[in-house]
C-alpha cells in the first residue's frame, strides 16, 4: 500500500470517527463507510490492519485528550472548592458530619460520599442512622478505592444489558 493511499485512508477513517457516535459505532462500519467513500475495498488484511491502528490512535488520543480536561477541570475544581471552603461557602455541595463529600442520596438511609482514608481517595456507598440528630455510617455499605470504582464505572453498561436482559424475561 503507497503512502498516498495510506493517507487518503487515515484522512478519511479519522473524520468518519470525528462525526460518530461513540457508543454506536464499531470498526466494521467505520470501514464499511470508508471503503464506499474511497470507492476501496478495506476488508483486505492488510487494510483490515491499518484502519485498526488508525482507529486505536484516534481512540487513544481522545482518551488523553479526555483526561488533560478531567486534570484540569480537578484542578480548577480543587481550587474554587477551596477558595469556597476559606469563605465558609458550600455552593451546593454537602458534607456529612465527618466533612465527606455527598455525591448524592440514594434513599432516605442511603448515601454515596467521597471520602479521604489513611491517604487513600475512597467513594463510599453506606447505609446511615441516626443518633442524637446526627446521622452516622453503618456498616452495610461498600467503599471502593478509586481503581475499584474505574473497573465498576467501565463495567455498567455491561451491568445496565443484564438488568434490561432480566426485565424482558417477566
Amino acid at each position: 500500500m503507497d503512502s498516498e493511499t495510506k493517507e487518503r485512508i487515515e484522512e478519511t477513517v479519522r473524520r468518519i470517527l470525528q462525526e460518530s457516535d461513540m457508543d454506536e459505532v464499531t470498526e466494521h462500519k467505520i470501514r464499511k463507510q470508508a471503503s464506499q467513500q474511497l470507492a476501496l475495498d478495506l476488508s483486505l488484511p492488510h487494510f483490515k490492519a491499518f484502519v485498526r491502528q488508525v482507529v486505536e490512535a484516534f481512540l487513544q488520543e481522545k482518551q488523553q485528550q479526555q483526561q488533560q480536561e478531567d486534570d484540569d477541570d480537578d484542578d480548577d475544581d480543587e481550587e474554587e472548592e477551596e477558595q469556597q471552603q476559606q469563605q465558609g461557602v458550600s455552593k451546593g455541595k454537602e458534607y456529612n458530619d465527618d466533612g465527606d463529600l455527598i455525591i448524592c442520596r440514594l434513599s432516605d438511609k442511603r448515601k454515596v460520599t467521597i471520602q479521604d482514608f489513611r491517604g487513600k481517595t475512597l467513594v463510599s456507598i453506606r447505609e446511615y442512622y441516626k443518633k442524637d440528630g446526627k446521622e452516622l455510617p453503618t456498616s452495610k455499605g461498600i467503599s471502593l478505592t478509586e481503581e475499584q470504582w474505574s473497573a465498576f464505572k467501565k463495567n455498567v453498561p455491561a451491568i445496565e444489558k443484564a438488568i434490561k436482559k432480566m426485565e424482558s424475561r417477566y
